[in-house]
């Protein structure tokens, strides 16, 4: 019989519906099956109270965090700054020297003092709850929050806690992240390379690039759902979602079930619906989120280009069923999954996919790019998708015209990924690994 172990988790935020956020819950809901009781340290949390520890400063969006991004990864060319104008005598030997590269000397004292604040709320969050182990959800992973994960390092350092790192984005894996002034500190934290820490990844390129880049080893644990559960039918509640998503009974509903960021490829989503020659409605379900409103701009530009009406609804698809101040009322998504007649999925790059493994869990016939995790990881399995390389083909088209008028054929094709999805991507599978790794931490038999 495993022991009941103290877990804190520690991250930059737990809330909402971000895919580090869902697969945290996910993690927490197995183990706490397994008997374990968890814990969270983060910036921003919808955690009960009584099992959290929130520290402002830790979310990215915090003003100091913010400030300090600014400058890490968007400094411009031909800034001298100001630890060379203190230091004249550096500025005569290199006079030409203008680089993004450059790091501000105040930058780097102000990371050092957050690094040193954090460290100590970690210490008071392990002596509050008294905790045993430790899962970092991507705070040492993708650089957001530098002192945080400089904080992180240095606290497993000292203490050699038993760690679980879970890794979701790498810098490498990021445009915005190629050019900064802080390598130093993506090299020592991002990820760190201790000996108490085992390291997660949800795909198996970022396992060959993180052996390769760092020489860590790592599990691959792809992100999951509860397939050992099938979603409950609809609801009273639900019954009207079609209408006011604004999809009339003729019409086929058309789900893009994402957050608006230029990744997601939601052009393809608009091509695919103009090109349909169908009577359909596009559902766009999220808003545009931290990465800001310019491509929602253009998404918005490109469906009037192609005369395709696209409905934004992000007001009344949220975490949970409720009425908006104008008094509509506010569905889940699992209100409105279940009445898909077609999700799209046309990402062009994406961690693992939480959005294509949802639905499947609803049994939704599914169009997806062939992004590259998908092609690596997913496709392998068998799963019965519409598929196309970049670009909306003829073939793409007639493959979806089909797949809308076979219903029944549809059906039978969503119980075999649902099947499959069970095999490979559910609890029980999760359920499996974090028992072997929290064995391996405090090295128990299995």
């Amino acid at each position: 019989m495993t022991p009941s172990r103290r877990i804190g988790f520690i991250s930059t935020r737990f809330a909402g519906t971000d895919g580090v956020s869902l697969e945290t819950s996910k993690w927490a809901a197995v183990l706490e099956r397994l008997g374990h009781e968890c814990f969270y340290f983060c910036g921003q949390c919808d955690r009960p109270d009584g099992i959290s520890y929130v520290v402002p400063e830790a979310f990215y969006r915090h003003p100091d965090i913010n400030a300090i991004n600014n400058e890490a990864y968007q400094s411009t060319w031909g800034t001298l700054h100001e630890g060379r104008r203190k230091h004249p005598e550096i500025e005569e030997l290199h006079k030409d020297f203008f680089s993004v590269y450059i790091r501000p000397s105040h930058v780097t004292q102000r990371i050092h003092e957050l690094r040193d604040y954090f460290k100590e709320e970690l210490y008071k969050f392990a002596h509050r709850f008294k905790l045993e182990a430790l899962i970092i959800e991507n705070a040492s992973t993708i650089p957001l929050n530098i002192p945080l994960g400089l904080a992180i390092t240095e606290f497993i350092a000292e203490t050699g806690y038993p760690v679980i790192a879970h890794h979701h984005d790498f810098h490498w894996e990021r445009q915005r992240f190629m050019n900064n002034s802080v390598r130093d500190y993506l090299a020592s934290a991002f990820p760190p390379n201790l000996p108490s820490i085992r390291h997660v990844v949800i795909n198996s390129i970022q396992e060959q690039q993180l052996a390769s880049r760092t020489g860590i080893a790592a599990m691959v644990i792809p992100n999951v759902m509860d397939f050992d559960s099938p979603p409950p039918p609809l609801d009273d509640y639900a019954s009207t979602a079609r209408a006011d998503l604004g999809v009339g009974p003729d019409q086929y509903l058309i789900l893009q079930p994402t957050r608006i960021i230029q990744r997601k490829g939601i052009e393809h989503a608009i091509e695919l619906t103009r090109r349909l020659g169908l009577p359909a409605e596009l559902v766009i379900s999220h808003a545009a989120g931290d990465e800001g409103t310019d491509y929602e701009k253009r998404v918005r530009e490109f469906a009037a280009f192609l005369n395709v009406k696209v409905n934004f609804e992000s007001a009344i698809v949220g975490d949970a069923r409720g009425v908006t101040p104008e008094g509509r009322k506010i569905y889940t998504l699992e209100d409105v999954y279940p009445q898909a007649d077609l999700v799209t999925y046309p990402s062009a790059i994406e961690g693992f996919g939480n959005a294509f493994l949802e639905a499947i869990y609803y049994k939704c016939p599914i169009v997806v790019n062939n992004y590259s995790i998908y092609e690596a990881d997913i496709k392998p399995k068998g799963f019965k998708v519409v598929e196309f390389d970049g670009y909306i083909s003829e073939r793409t088209l007639e493959e979806t015209r089909y797949v809308l008028k076979h219903p029944d054929v549809s059906a039978e094709e969503a119980e075999h990924n649902f099947k499959l999805a069970q095999r490979y991507y559910s609890y029980t599978m999760l359920e499996k690994r974090l028992h072997l790794l929290l064995a391996n931490c405090f090295g128990e038999n299995v």
